[in-house]
């Protein structure tokens, strides 16, 4: 029961991380915070993240061309141009890391307003520290594991946004329901998001690429970052940007 739970906090701790501060502040802007705030969501990014900590900048401006060149041969990550999963996620690495490291030849449109906390940037990214995460994750399985076969579990707290990443640009481009015509193959892989905080409702996102609630379109769809943001915006935390749901950045 340990192990579940430890595996359930990081899944959703991540997930959830990854949809509010990368997706939908990064690389959207449907919100603004303070320089403060914005430093505490990066080091709760950090640690929710942990050995697979994504770039806010770097994954804000990559989501950015994702949907000005959806399934395009410029979308950095699209099923219609990749063999099959490993290859999507191969070329997603070389292009996330062209960002990172400053070796890329983006348009300058693409890059404002993002996020850039150098310094943590640079500390998230460090092996070392990947390292260091991924060892912490492993004495806890070696101290509460009841059974070896949940060691099959590391490997994807090692690589947790990432796994997070796939399961989007690869599933919900391939399976699920529409609800609007796009120039894409985004669709909503589950029905009722219980997995990935509103993440699955792909095909709504695409539609309105700046609107903050993912679902809401049918009676099932809930996504359940959205309240939260909403409760963030009363407490003055972050300020919803509202009225501008087909801007994308």
């Amino acid at each position: 029961m340990i192990i579940l739970a430890f595996f359930l906090a990081h899944w959703y701790l991540s997930v959830l991380m990854q949809t509010l501060f990368l997706h939908r502040y990064a690389a959207h802007q449907m919100f603004t915070m303070s320089k403060g705030w914005e430093k505490f969501f990066y080091v709760l990014t950090f640690i929710g993240q942990g050995s697979s900590f994504l770039s806010p900048r770097a994954y804000g401006i990559m989501h950015r061309l994702h949907h000005a060149h959806a399934d395009t041969e410029q979308d950095p990550h699209s099923p219609e141009f990749s063999k099959n999963l490993f290859d999507m996620m191969w070329k997603t690495r070389t292009y996330y890391n062209d960002i990172l490291n400053n070796r890329d030849s983006i348009p300058a449109k693409f890059k404002k307003g993002v996020p850039n906390w150098e310094w943590m940037e640079r500390f998230g990214d460090r092996w070392l520290v990947r390292l260091a995460w991924g060892t912490a994750y492993t004495l806890v399985y070696i101290q509460f594991a009841a059974t070896p076969w949940l060691f099959l579990l590391l490997p994807v707290h090692f690589l947790m946004g990432p796994v997070h990443g796939a399961i989007i640009n690869w599933y919900a481009h391939r399976y699920g329901y529409t609800n609007f015509d796009v120039d894409d193959t985004a669709r909503n892989l589950l029905p009722f998001d219980f997995l990935m905080m509103g993440e699955s409702y792909h095909n709504n996102h695409h539609k309105f690429g700046g609107r903050p609630n993912f679902g809401g379109f049918r009676w099932h769809e809930f996504d359940p970052a959205y309240p939260l943001l909403k409760v963030l915006n009363q407490l003055h935390v972050i300020k919803l940007r509202l009225g501008r749901d087909e801007a994308y950045m």
